[in-house]
């Protein structure tokens, strides 16, 4: 597919600016801290293993959106004390991930968030009994169209991802695709 052939070139492309970047000084760690964490190649990792899911299912690509990816910043720096996977109060779509130590990727909360797919019916548009499939169907809801992430490590040293999505996703009644 010719989009694939575009993300792996905006990977490459965004491994190449990233290699550009001035290094802070080490009086400046948490900046340093928080440009590897939200670095271009983060946010080529975050669009590329999006768009493999949606791609899956024939859907069109998501486009990376600042103004998402800044949203998910500031609340994921209100998460930074307790790494609490509590949802913010806005009228994006909203996936969240928290993993114990730092070593999670963008990759890892995406797959996590796609592996529901086990638990979602599309015949009956629903999650078996006790299980939760809303961030897969968010991952694959057809009107979605943009997509904004960031990824942090907490004061207790693990890691907290958020990722939100316009149009938000996950309408009752409404079929993903």
């Amino acid at each position: 597919m010719a989009n694939t052939t575009n993300i792996l070139l905006s990977l490459l492309l965004a491994t190449l600016l990233s290699s550009f970047l001035i290094h802070p000084t080490e009086s400046t760690a948490v900046q340093r801290r928080s440009a590897k964490e939200n670095s271009a190649e983060v946010t080529a990792e975050f669009i590329y293993s999006h768009n493999m899911v949606r791609e899956s299912h024939d859907l069109n690509y998501f486009s990376w959106s600042p103004t998402l990816a800044g949203y998910a910043r500031w609340w994921a720096n209100q998460r930074r004390g307790d790494c609490a996977m509590i949802h913010s109060n806005s009228d994006y779509g909203e996936n969240i991930f928290w993993g114990e130590g730092d070593g999670w990727t963008a990759t890892d909360a995406v797959e996590a968030w796609a592996a529901e797919s086990a638990y979602y019916n599309y015949q009956t548009n629903s999650c078996m009994p006790n299980r939760d499939c809303s961030h897969y169907t968010q991952l694959v809801w057809r009107s979605t169209t943009m997509v904004g992430c960031a990824k942090i490590k907490c004061d207790d040293e693990n890691t907290f991802i958020v990722c939100e999505y316009a149009p938000h996703g996950n309408t009752i009644g409404q079929w993903p695709y």
